[in-house]
């Protein structure tokens, strides 16, 4: 990561409080920012660190060189988070470097000082990291916030992704152009922002939740390559790594296939890595989605640690355990997942807390067994005499090893087992520090069943283009049909998605019948990329990368709202600016919309 080293020399300050070293010893120099602690040593002498969004210097005020008696009057009332202007001359620090300030070799002996503003009634010192307040207060006192070190040091680090994509994208022909904030609503999995049209009286735009449409239609144009880091809305609840609005980079490019996009976004990612941390990340290995789920349990699997899944079905229908082998008989699986030598680290009452944990997945229970001095123990080890030498055997087990089983129709096994095996790595401590795995995800189905509503749904979008050689199975065996889409994952974590796109008229029409969307529907919502369809449009694909976890990653942050300048809470409020607000009965008239919500008392 690097420190600002670029001159700020302005009518207010020659360098910034990160420039002055050794050799501007003997010079004359004027700096400006936060008095970031006070010192006072009596006698006539006040030091004072000060601090701007590059660093610290100390501050000498000294009654031997101080112009007069009032300035250092006026160092002395100085207190934290003071704004001040303060000239003087350069010296080496006197009593020896200090090793943890960069400017530490020297100090600003000060000869003048101009106080520019007091701060009064801080709710909280942003210097003070072992006393900060609860997020609410930070987030109402945001601009004190951004002043931390640690929040500085977020800031800096996303501008240098967001700089890092554009040069290497700027270096091999993309052109950055911007779409429209004011468009169209379109069903792209969440609800939208609507934004009522008071030149269009009872019509709404709607806030865009990625370019997908749009960054279509510019291959269509003839763009060629495509980039933007564009802002995006989604009118869904918040959570740790998700925002209502959010902020991605989103490539599109013509004339090419998976395999380019992989490289291409690969080779970018090694340079963002490279730019940002001076890690190099090497090859990027890909896997199915069939196999990440079959091994894993998720579509993004964390191959940092092991405890990988393992089919146990056809050893648990030999067993007399109704739940085993009830469920092998009506079709689902039994899947088991094996915690090494952990028997004592997780106990009864730690096991038992895991069914709960597994039930929001889907799972009915989590069937669970120990082995110890040989044999099966606790919870459903007398059901596994029968199977219990192949058992251990295909599961490789040891004396102290946990076995987990996950019981149900495939895709719930395999995903409750997933989450579970997630948690009990954070729990036993089995995740290494510092390691960056990153892997592709390949050859997503195209569509799946949904159970609730009785219908196929994208599994991407509606968009996606199916395998070439699968797109006979749009009529045939939809579910067995595979999508040209791909994930990017780091550490367990989805940060960039996206596929080749349809580009012929008529395989998209078969998509859509096949989603349920009728002729009439798609003119009517999509009709514009329609027609685009029709009128010459090259192949082409792209990927879309989210920005602000791409940033919590690279700053080891979980909370998404560290990294977003002014972010909004859990139920979509911004604390700072008190938004969302009640809107003028004026307001109201001129869009020709009233609010039905009646406030209680």
């Amino acid at each position: 990561m690097t420190t600002a080293t670029c001159s700020v020399n302005t009518t207010l300050r020659t360098h910034h409080c990160n420039e002055l070293r050794p050799e501007h010893v003997g010079q004359q120099a004027t700096l400006a920012g936060w008095v970031d602690s006070y010192r006072g040593h009596g006698g006539g002498l006040v030091f004072i660190d000060l601090r701007d969004r590059a660093g610290i210097t100390q501050v000498v005020f000294d009654l031997e060189d101080a112009s007069d008696r009032a300035i250092l009057e006026a160092a002395d009332k100085l207190r934290g988070e003071d704004v001040i202007r303060v000239s003087g001359h350069v010296r080496r620090r006197d009593g020896g470097p200090n090793p943890k300030l960069e400017t530490g070799e020297i100090e600003l002996v000060a000869e003048k000082l101009e106080v520019l503003n007091k701060a009064v009634g801080l709710p909280f010192q942003p210097t003070d990291s072992d006393n900060l307040p609860k997020e609410e207060i930070r987030l109402q006192r945001r601009y004190l916030d951004l002043r931390r070190p640690e929040m500085q040091r977020i800031l800096r680090t996303r501008h240098e992704v967001a700089q890092s994509m554009r040069r290497y994208l700027d270096q091999r022909g993309f052109l950055e152009i911007e779409t429209p904030i004011l468009c169209k609503s379109t069903p792209e999995g969440a609800r939208d922002f609507l934004v009522p049209s008071r030149l269009q009286p009872g019509e709404f735009y709607a806030l865009p939740q990625s370019p997908q449409l749009f960054k279509q239609i510019l291959m269509v144009a003839g763009a060629d390559r495509y980039f933007q880091i564009a802002r995006c809305f989604r009118d869904e609840d918040p959570r740790a790594d998700r925002q209502a609005e959010f902020t991605q980079l989103d490539i599109e490019m013509s004339f090419i296939g998976v395999d380019d996009i992989v490289d291409m976004v690969s080779d970018l990612f090694r340079a963002i890595w490279r730019d940002v941390l001076g890690h190099e990340i090497g090859e990027i290995p890909t896997m199915s989605y069939a196999e990440a789920m079959t091994r894993y349990g998720s579509d993004r699997p964390d191959t940092r640690f092991g405890m990988e899944l393992t089919d146990v079905s056809e050893l648990a229908a030999k067993t007399d355990f109704k739940v085993f082998t009830g469920t092998v008989a009506e079709g689902g699986v039994v899947q088991a997942i094996v915690a090494r030598g952990a028997s004592e680290q997780l106990t009864r009452k730690i096991t038992d807390g895991y069914a709960p944990f597994v039930q929001q997945f889907g799972l009915g229970g989590l069937p669970v067994v120990k082995l110890t001095d040989g044999a099966f123990t606790t919870g459903v080890a007398k059901f596994l005499e029968p199977i219990a030498d192949d058992l251990k055997n295909k599961l490789g087990l040891k004396d102290g090893d946990v076995v987990f089983f996950g019981v149900g129709k495939e895709k719930i096994a395999q995903r409750g087992l997933g989450e579970l095996r997630l948690k009990i790595a954070k729990d036993l401590g089995l995740i290494p520090e510092g390691m960056w795995n990153f892997l592709w995800v390949i050859d997503f189905p195209m569509i799946e069943w949904n159970e609730d509503e009785q219908r196929w749904d994208s599994l991407h979008h509606p968009f996606t283009a199916p395998k070439v050689e699968d797109i006979p199975m749009l009529e045939s065996s939809p579910g067995d049909a595979l999508s040209q889409a791909y994930d990017l994952v780091v550490n367990g974590s989805e940060i960039a998605g996206g596929s080749i796109r349809i580009h012929s008229p008529e395989v998209q029409s078969k998509v859509f019948s096949l989603l349920g969307i009728s002729e009439r529907e798609a003119e009517i919502k999509f009709g514009f990329l329609l027609n685009a369809l029709r009128h010459g449009a090259p192949p082409h694909g792209g990927i879309a990368a989210g920005l602000d976890r791409v940033v919590m990653h690279l700053c080891g942050t979980e909370n998404i709202r560290d990294v977003i300048a002014f972010p909004k809470t859990q139920t979509g409020a911004d604390l700072m600016t008190e938004a969302p607000g009640e809107a003028s009965d004026a307001q109201l008239a001129e869009l020709h919309i009233r609010s039905t919500y009646v406030k209680e008392d």
